[in-house]
């Protein structure tokens, strides 16, 4: 059994070298569009509409409902928005949703938008019998749907057991996304080879914002240029990555759209900010830890 300390160094923010970005950009904004599939023979992974007594009910046909809207309405509402913008984002799939949904993955795939592995359904891994099986049907599906293996995984829920970033990086994946605990990409040992960790974010994700924390839907907006602010200013000395993270039954319904259609409006009007998908942040952060590695050795050797 690997703890987290087996895997993942410390590393005080002040002690590492800086990271520049190309052109002197100070903030990647990475947006994260996660599509699931739930299955309306068990119970909702979660729900809007508490059952009726108290007493859970299958089929939960509300709650599945609620989902469903995602798929045929709110994910082109979201994309229209993305595309308005020049936004490609990464798609954190379950890559059940290509055999079930083919219209959205399709769209997702021809307009360039990154596959990042999201299991092959809304399970936690917990409960997934076998994890290493789950693990190479979802990498196989996403292979012969777009044509290339996902270099990324996030989670279902953010969830891992003990043996998930091993079983992860021996299936191939590059990046990994559970990790929430910093503003830069670093690296995490495994028994399999090393794996990149990227900034997702449950703060500037409407999960937590809406369904948990249950703030209006102008709170996204406020929130994320907040946050953008403090990054963008301390980005100058060393890049930051802005995480963006929405679920299209939760942010692309009608009443919270134009929050995020501001958002990404505020963030184009600054200069220095790249948009960006987690390969492209992953692509960017191997060259910096190569330039430091081949600075560090011709120090040595001066």
């Amino acid at each position: 059994m690997a703890f987290p300390r087996d895997h993942i160094a410390y590393s005080a923010l002040p002690d590492r070298p800086p990271l520049r970005l190309p052109k002197s950009s100070r903030v990647v904004v990475w947006t994260i569009v996660n599509l699931e599939e739930w299955d309306i023979q068990g119970p909702m992974p979660r729900t809007v509409l508490p059952p009726p007594g108290g007493v859970s009910a299958i089929p939960d046909v509300p709650n599945f409902a609620w989902f469903e809207y995602g798929m045929r309405v709110g994910f082109w509402r979201l994309k229209a928005m993305l595309d308005k913008h020049r936004i490609k984002a990464t798609l954190s799939i379950n890559a059940s949703v290509c055999l079930s949904y083919p219209r959205i993955a399709e769209a997702a795939r021809d307009a360039g938008w990154e596959f990042m592995g999201h299991s092959f359904t809304q399970k936690a891994m917990h409960l997934v019998e076998d994890q290493r099986e789950t693990i190479r049907k979802s990498v196989e599906v996403i292979r012969q749907f777009t044509g290339k293996a996902p270099l990324g995984w996030l989670g279902p829920g953010l969830t891992e057991t003990w043996e998930t970033l091993d079983l992860l990086a021996e299936a191939g994946f590059q990046y990994i996304a559970d990790w929430v605990n910093d503003e830069q990409p670093y690296e995490i040992t495994t028994r399999a080879g090393t794996l990149v960790s990227l900034p997702y974010t449950v703060e500037l994700n409407d999960i937590p914002i809406m369904l948990i924390q249950h703030h209006e839907a102008e709170e996204f907006f406020r929130r994320a240029r907040d946050q953008f602010e403090t990054l963008y200013a301390e980005g100058a000395k060393s890049a930051r990555v802005m995480a963006i993270a929405v679920h299209p039954y939760i942010s692309g319904v009608p009443h919270r759209i134009k929050y995020l259609d501001r958002l990404y409006a505020h963030l184009r009007k600054h200069k220095g900010v790249l948009f960006w998908t987690g390969e492209e942040i992953l692509q960017w952060y191997r060259g910096q830890s190569r330039q430091g590695t081949r600075s560090r050795r011709s120090s040595a050797t001066s």
